[in-house]
């Protein structure tokens, strides 16, 4: 009976540590989603992979994240020697489609943050689409990404 609530209690472990670092809605996958710590009143960068897992396309058209006075998707590029950043209005999600969000490419800014932001809080942020419903999704705060999932 032991052997029974510890394989039942290992696979509900397994099931959460899984959900919080992924979220599925409306055939939008989004995982390996994570920021670095920021202070209050500057800005904080918020990665993740998006899957569209449906037979149709879509496209990312805003974000909104209560602990910033504003969030915008942002894609950074080098330009000769110069790295640039340019706001971006909508991201296209091409039907079965991935798109990562990753330092040095897109990425969600978080712009004057309205509280410090540590190692191990996490945060909402959630996704606008063009036709999927909006999508929250959990934001840990790390000093590396989040690793891949492989359960």
């Amino acid at each position: 009976m032991k052997r029974i609530l510890k394989l039942v209690l290992t696979i509900a472990l397994l099931s959460s540590a899984c959900s919080a670092e992924s979220a599925t809605q409306g055939g939008m996958k989004v995982n390996q989603a994570w920021m670095r710590p920021a202070a209050q009143g500057a800005n904080g960068a918020v990665y993740f992979v998006i899957h569209n897992d449906s037979s149709a396309a879509d496209e990312l058209v805003g974000v909104s994240a209560e602990v910033a006075q504003a969030a915008e998707m942002h894609e950074s590029k080098m330009t000769g020697d110069v790295m640039e950043m340019n706001q971006l209005e909508t991201v296209p999600l091409g039907a079965d489609e991935e798109v990562a969000f990753a330092p040095g490419g897109l990425h969600i800014m978080l712009i004057n943050l309205t509280k410090e932001l540590k190692i191990g809080d996490e945060i909402a942020v959630t996704l606008h689409f063009s036709n999927a419903e909006d999508m929250k999704i959990s934001v840990p705060v790390r000093d590396t990404p989040a690793p891949e999932e492989d359960h």
